[in-house]
């Protein structure tokens, strides 16, 4: 898999677990069902760790934007998708989680429906 997609999904899906300030256990499990569907390495993992545990939440967000843009249509919208289902996963959507997966989605220039019906599409992408 595209290392840029696995450390592009890691960044953004960090950010949008912590963004409403609430860690939800459902949240947790959703993220070990993604690193195992995703098949992404120790050492991608442990790349990851290393760069979230001194950067801010801001720099956080640019580094995977940064490795957003070298991911293809079909990997931005599948990432997006993932974000979109991970942010309902708790029962509720907090206002942050959308700002964060708007923006991302205008900043990545894909479009919001796109990622909508992508989603509704591969309603087993979290399970």
């Amino acid at each position: 898999m595209n290392r840029n997609y696995q450390l592009g999904l890691l960044h953004l899906v960090h950010l949008l677990i912590g963004v409403d300030g609430v860690t939800d256990v459902r949240e947790l499990e959703a993220l070990c069902k993604i690193k195992t569907n995703e098949k992404i390495a120790d050492d991608i993992l442990a790349e990851f760790e290393e760069t979230k545990s001194d950067k801010s939440e801001k720099e956080l967000y640019d580094i995977g934007l940064e490795h957003l843009q070298q991911c293809s249509d079909e990997e931005k919208l599948k990432i997006f998708s993932t974000l979109y289902c991970l942010s309902e996963i708790d029962g509720r959507v907090h206002v942050k989680e959308i700002r964060l997966l708007l923006y991302s989605i205008k900043s990545a220039g894909i479009d919001f429906n796109d990622v909508v019906h992508y989603a509704k599409s591969n309603p087993t992408m979290l399970t």
